[in-house]
């Protein structure tokens, strides 16, 4: 299904968000521009933990709050949702004082990539399907 014109700036940064766990797991690949020592990693996902995923995570929370009482299983999903984004919090802030970092940030890699994929593909359809005319509502910044 195509993408709801609202939801599609949570997609994009999805996408980038993506890129980052490929990045930052223990098998990646070499990117041109990106060096795969393990504290040159921790430092780009502290950037983009900051810049990107703490402003991500609140538009989806907001999108959360819209949305609920809306649909029993709506509300079940973005209660999956909301704790999987308090773990991948908990994951990032204990990166500072981790003694295994590459394979904490490939932990953390793994969580997050599977909790994008169940939004893309399992809670915007759903809020495609059941709420069209409410996501015309919506507005997130581009």
């Amino acid at each position: 299904m195509q993408r709801h014109p609202s939801l599609i700036p949570l997609s994009h940064e999805h996408k980038r968000l993506l890129f980052v766990c490929r990045y930052l797991k223990k098998n990646a690949a070499p990117y041109e521009g990106f060096p795969l020592e393990t504290q040159a990693k921790f430092e780009y996902v502290v950037k983009v933990f900051q810049e990107l995923m703490v402003p991500h995570i609140q538009k989806e929370e907001y999108l959360f709050e819209k949305c609920m009482g809306k649909d029993p299983a709506v509300d079940a999903l973005i209660k999956e949702l909301q704790q999987e984004h308090r773990i991948i919090s908990g994951m990032y802030s204990t990166l500072a004082d981790s003694r295994q970092l590459d394979e904490d940030m490939d932990r953390l890699a793994t969580s997050l990539e599977e909790h994008i994929r169940k939004e893309e593909r399992q809670f915007f359809e759903l809020l495609q399907q059941l709420f069209p005319e409410f996501l015309n509502s919506l507005q997130f910044e581009k």
